[in-house]
């Protein structure tokens, strides 16, 4: 298991343990973090999973496809530490990883 700590929309932070191999947006969703809405189940067809990668892991915004650049280049809120967390598959490489929930587009 590894700790990802989580910081919703209103500011607020908790941490959730979880397995790696899965995907970011699963472990948020398996954990209860409503406000990753995820509409297309993990498939990089929307960006509703989009979240801000603030510590833990250094240049996970280089392995970003270009579907999923194309997806938060349609996003108002896109920074430069942004994901889909739908795809980022969890290793134990992101244990302490720090993310922040994206507005809602």
């Amino acid at each position: 298991m590894i700790q990802v700590q989580v910081t919703d929309r209103t500011g607020q932070t908790r941490s959730i343990a979880t397995p790696t191999g899965v995907s970011l947006m699963e472990a948020l969703r398996d954990n209860g973090v409503d406000e990753l809405l995820a509409l297309c189940g993990g498939c990089c067809s929307c960006a509703t999973c989009h979240v801000y990668v603030e510590s833990g892991v250094e240049g996970t915004d280089a392995t970003a496809s270009s579907d999923e650049n194309d997806l938060l280049d349609s996003s108002d809120h896109r920074r430069a530490n942004s994901r889909l967390s739908c795809q980022l598959k969890l290793g134990p490489d992101h244990d302490g990883i720090a993310v922040r929930i994206a507005p809602e587009d």
